[in-house]
């Protein structure tokens, strides 16, 4: 995620704990799936990811990235294994602390499995080969870059995604693009149409409203801006009404500076981001990242720190507060 910063960016009780929020008098619920900041493991200073749900609250976190090793076969950045190394260590410790995990395949940079996999079928092979070895119950295909300006990759994401959903019942999947300011570019409005036209029952179209290439206004009127065109394109592709439109979109922001000078996203920034999904029930409110959810101790923003005047997690206790 994060161009050029990006570049380097048992009980059946518990099962269901995991995926399902409930509000008890006095205790207000709990936030799920819908919201799952980006944590990536590979850079950036990463906090212990139990550290940031006992501090923050949230219970999942979405963990980034799973890459192509250069064939089609996954591993996390590309070459740590699979299983058995530091990711699935964390992926245990979440789980023992009563969370879970979205797999983040893509970002900005690296071998994208979309590419490297020579079919729909294989690229779904791929797909399940995580989905399996983690029993994940929600992926997230952050389609960027090189995977996301080809057409015919972006139309074999489209119909991998139609089979993992078809072999995996109940598991949530989460598309992550870009954005202009008033919504998804052309690539984005054709990934969304091809997913339409296959017939993806996909559970989340989400923007990225930052890298912007310029934009007036505030982050978060620029990001509210950018997902209700992103509702528009979802709704006309798959005629839902703007109320269910609205629940398959999510929003993916960024905490801090960003990448362009023009752009800082602020807490207050994220407080209208959040009063958004609150009104409009969207399926996914993100950003990018937990590693950078804290104060730099010198310098500018970096992949470890966002950049302004903030307390630990500030953005993440934001974001804390939707529950769906």
């Amino acid at each position: 995620m994060h161009a050029r910063a990006r570049t380097v960016f048992a009980a059946a009780t518990l099962a269901l704990a995991a995926q399902v929020t409930v509000a008890t008098p006095g205790h207000a619920a709990s936030p799920g799936v819908a919201v799952a900041p980006y944590e990536y493991l590979g850079w950036g200073s990463p906090q212990p990811p139990t550290t940031v749900m006992s501090a923050t609250g949230v219970k999942w976190l979405t963990l980034a990235f799973m890459l192509s090793d250069g064939g089609c076969n996954p591993k996390w950045d590309g070459g740590r294994a699979l299983t058995g190394g530091s990711d699935q260590s964390a992926i245990n410790s979440i789980r023992s602390a009563g969370g879970d995990v979205v797999v983040s395949f893509g970002g900005w940079s690296g071998n994208k499995l979309g590419e490297h996999c020579s079919s729909a079928s294989a690229l779904a092979g791929a797909y399940q080969k995580v989905i399996d070895a983690y029993k994940l119950k929600a992926i997230d295909i952050d389609i960027e870059a090189t995977e996301m300006s080809n057409a015919t990759v972006r139309q074999r994401v489209v119909n991998a995604l139609k089979t993992v959903k078809a072999n995996n019942s109940g598991i949530k999947t989460y598309v992550t693009m870009g954005t202009t300011p008033s919504g998804p570019d052309s690539d984005g409005a054709d990934l969304i149409n091809k997913g339409a036209a296959a017939g993806l029952a996909n559970d989340g179209w989400v923007v990225m409203p930052f890298d912007l290439g310029g934009h007036s206004g505030s982050m978060g009127s620029v990001s509210t801006a950018a997902a209700d065109g992103l509702k528009n394109a979802v709704k006309n592709a798959y005629h839902y009404t703007d109320a269910v439109a609205y629940t398959h979109i999510g929003i993916s922001s960024m905490n801090g500076k960003t990448d362009e000078s023009d752009e800082t996203v602020t807490t207050g920034d994220f407080n209208t981001i959040l009063s958004y999904a609150k009104t409009h029930h969207i399926a996914r409110l993100t950003f990018w990242s937990v590693n950078r959810d804290r104060q730099c101790s010198s310098g500018g923003a970096s992949d470890s720190c966002s950049g302004v005047s903030q307390s630990a997690y500030a953005y993440t206790k934001i974001f804390a507060q939707y529950t769906g």
